[in-house]
């Protein structure tokens, strides 16, 4: 392969990259203004290590979602329709 292909393809990942992890920064409702400044500089000045890095820290830090809940109150039931109430 010619070298400045692979400078080019080089390229056009760095700026996917540091494009898609800026926009996950910005669009994080937990992050101050100031955190988010200072973290998308980090990943524009530090290619691709900082990009990375910045992205696996703030996504483990998302809290999980649960994918299913139960419908109802499980074992007890509130609206006591299985017991004899007392009779």
């Amino acid at each position: 392969m010619d070298s400045l292909l692979i400078v080019y393809i080089a390229f056009a990942i760095y700026l996917v990259l540091n494009l898609a992890v800026s926009v996950f920064l910005v669009k994080r409702e937990d992050l101050d203004n100031v955190q988010k400044i200072f973290q998308i500089l980090l990943v524009w000045l530090v290619p691709y290590f900082a990009a990375i890095g910045l992205w696996l820290f703030n996504k483990s830090q998302d809290q999980p979602i649960k994918q299913f809940s139960e419908f109802g109150g499980g074992a007890q039931d509130s609206s006591n329709a299985g017991s004899d109430g007392g009779h």
